[in-house]
């Protein structure tokens, strides 16, 4: 049994995974760069050690480190979060063969499923639908170039190990092909020590959505619905919500099955997400699997009532699930908006500084997971994500509308923030009829509109201030 849980992680996320741990009776160990010595899930852990430098190379991916750690202060289980070390099949070995227990999937899975290639290889016995490409790595760029005119522009050029948009160019023609081909290898091996690439046709106007799955140990392995991530900004994911507002119930079927045959086909265990491209007829291709707990998890805690760390811990425990897929259902609607100290009118370039004023809403059905308070720096070493923002309604018109509010009540001062941004994507009419796609920042954003949004809303303040400060004043006298 599961005593004692060292969170090879940071921030938000490694003190969400406390807050479950605690309730569970979980005693919990915190490590930390010099640069996180004041943070949140330092303070809120059992027990915390600073593991090295600011430069994640230097504190945070050393896994040997956090082993021995673990094992000097009798931690029995180590869970990596998301990002870092989280899908590193070498650490998952490792820590399992420490005699500890990792709280994610065995490392088999985390190396088939880390290879985009090796993934597609996997499931193509299980009948799930691929986008058409190339099922191995190619080098050679002329014989790339007469795949890609078999397959028909425009192309997607992908690294295999890749992840968060690194390594993935868009070919719209023959001409660039060569071009673009030698920077997606050359920014894989910068990237991820693997120049690996494979071609695919690339889905226009797509849909990003995933499909959250649970294995246990004994086989038994369910879906707990789908997220809809399609507001992203180079390739990342800034929005997301549960239930998608496209997806059929029969679709939704289909694809849950599917997800569970891709976790069925690497022997998953644990908590993972299969995500797929959605196309504008309703077809779906698998992408890719995530072997670990994801940012946007919230939204579908929200509409499920699971606490997914507490079953990735109950399943890590050798527990079987305790429900079966019917007893599943969609309750409500689920938004999150990931907000990131970024400038939304300077191409969401980091605003890293002082947080001068850090103030959360807090309200029925608004929930904020951060790992920063007011007077914190935000550091340049890590991913510039401040909090996640999320919001639960009875309909997804309620969720959009609670958003909305939640945002106006979020203080942050010092950096930039992500959030003007947020209220413009739950503002237009596109996200709001539910009609849009991975294009929506291309085809409605820019940062004049933001801009003049702002403006509108400073002018709307100044003359409800003015008409207040008349009225108080005695000037403003309604007629007797």
């Amino acid at each position: 049994m599961i005593k004692k849980i060292l969170i090879a992680n940071r921030g938000e996320i490694a003190l969400r995974i406390m807050k479950t741990a605690k309730n569970m009776g979980i005693a919990t160990v915190a490590i930390y760069s010099e640069a996180d010595r004041d943070a949140p899930h330092v303070k809120f852990a059992d027990q915390a050690v600073c593991i090295g430098p600011p430069p994640s190379n230097e504190s945070y991916l050393l896994g040997n480190n956090i082993i021995k750690i673990a094992k000097e202060l009798d931690v029995n289980a180590i869970h990596p979060g998301y990002g870092f070390l989280s899908e590193n099949a070498d650490f998952a070995e490792k820590v399992e063969e420490s005699g500890m227990i990792f709280i994610g999937p065995k490392s088999h899975a985390i190396r088939v499923m880390g290879s985009k290639l090796a993934a597609k290889d996997t499931v193509k016995a299980y009948d799930i639908p691929m986008v058409p490409g190339t099922d191995e790595a190619i080098t050679d760029v002329k014989a790339a170039k007469n795949i890609a005119k078999e397959i028909g522009f425009p192309i997607l050029i992908k690294a295999s190990a890749g992840g968060g948009g690194k390594g993935m160019r868009i070919v719209e023609n023959e001409k660039e092909f060569e071009e673009q081909m030698k920077r997606a290898i050359s920014e894989a091996e910068n990237a991820f020590g693997d120049g690996s690439v494979f071609i695919e046709k690339f889905v226009t106007s797509p849909r990003h959505i995933e499909i959250q799955v649970l294995a246990d140990k004994y086989g038994n392995t369910v879906h707990l619905f789908e997220r809809d991530c399609s507001i992203q900004r180079r390739h990342q994911k800034v929005v997301e919500e549960a239930p998608s507002a496209v997806l059929t119930p029969t679709l939704r079927e289909q694809m849950g099955a599917a997800a569970v045959k891709v976790a069925k086909s690497c022997d998953y265990v644990g908590a993972g997400t299969v995500e797929f491209l959605l196309d504008e007829n309703l077809n779906f291709y698998f992408l890719e699997m995530n072997t670990r707990l994801q940012v946007e998890h919230p939204v579908t805690e929200l509409i499920t009532g699971l606490d997914l760390v507490e079953q990735q811990i109950h399943i890590a425990n050798g527990q079987k699930l305790a429900f079966v897929q019917e007893d599943l259902k969609i309750t409500g609607h689920a938004f999150e908006l990931r907000v990131y100290a970024e400038d939304p009118l300077n191409n969401f370039m980091p605003s890293v500084g002082k947080l001068e004023v850090y103030s959360p809403p807090s309200a029925k059905n608004i929930r904020v997971d951060d790992g920063f308070t007011e007077g914190m720096q935000v550091p340049i070493h890590y991913d510039p994500m401040l909090s996640k923002l999320i919001v639960y309604g009875k309909t997804r018109n309620e969720a959009m509308q609670l958003m909305l509010e939640a945002i106006s009540n979020y203080n942050v001062e010092g950096v930039s923030t992500t959030l003007p941004f947020g209220k413009y994507v739950f503002k237009h009419e596109a996200f709001r009829s539910g009609n849009f796609d991975t294009n929506f920042v291309k085809h409605h954003y820019s940062e004049e509109k933001i801009q003049a949004n702002n403006e509108e809303e400073a002018k709307v303040a100044a003359l409800i201030a003015l008409k207040q400060y008349l009225k108080d004043s005695g000037v403003l006298r309604l007629p007797k």
